[in-house]
């Protein structure tokens, strides 16, 4: 039995090691082994540059004025409330061409400017004699103004908006005749739930600014409003 199975085991060797032969892998070469292969999601999905990424979008005109000294005035971080220190007196800068800046700035969608923007063009309008300094600036006001209403992003149309109940509050029915451009925006973000409140509250407070004469001008573009 014992030369049986010697006999039996010299006839399936062969055979296993053909088996094995035929089950082992080809081998490759040395630079084939180190050469990286792609994944099978690398033509689905191959690597591009973003033409919209940080390092190639070009800088604002409103961050380039900040970065160059341009804005008189820099953030001070506070514990709770932040703040805006100025160079010199508010009332001593020359409203042209800072607050068109400041106005134009409300567009900006990146800390510090939105916060810089909105403040200055605020402490601005509160200075004495910002009434006499603004009026004849509103063609351009209004311009930047209606950039930041027409603006996609939320948060920009809600600092554009408190700075038009800003604007009218100092310059009062001077901006009538400008007033008309800018409610198609506001008539826009009426019909949404979430914006009409605020939206409804300062139309009140424009026709509260502007006289009665407003009145006429909001139900033109609005006819669903109701006068205060």
């Amino acid at each position: 039995s014992n030369v049986l199975k010697m006999s039996f085991s010299t006839q399936i060797k062969p055979k296993t090691a053909i088996q094995k032969s035929k089950a082992a892998p080809l081998s490759c070469s040395p630079e084939a082994a180190s050469k990286p292969q792609p994944k099978p999601s690398y033509k689905l999905k191959p690597k591009t540059i973003d033409p919209f990424g940080a390092h190639t979008r070009p800088t604002s005109a409103f961050a380039a004025i900040y970065a160059n000294g341009g804005i008189p005035c820099r953030l001070m971080h506070g514990s709770v409330k932040h703040r805006l220190q100025w160079e010199c007196p508010p009332e001593t800068v020359p409203f042209d061409p800072l607050l068109v800046t400041l106005a134009e700035g409300l567009r900006e969608t990146k800390h510090p400017y939105t916060l810089v923007s909105k403040e200055g063009f605020k402490e601005l309008l509160m200075v004495e004699g910002a009434t006499e300094k603004t009026i004849p600036l509103l063609p351009r006001l209004v311009r930047a103004l209606k950039a930041a209403l027409a603006h996609s992003d939320d948060e920009v149309f809600g600092r554009g908006l408190d700075a038009l109940v800003q604007l009218s509050a100092v310059v009062g029915p001077s901006l009538n005749d400008h007033l008309k451009c800018l409610l198609t925006n506001l008539s826009r973000r009426l019909m949404h739930k979430k914006f009409r409140e605020k939206v409804t509250d300062a139309l009140q407070k424009l026709e509260q600014y502007g006289g009665k004469a407003t009145v006429a001008i909001i139900k033109c573009k609005i006819p669903t409003y109701c006068s205060i």
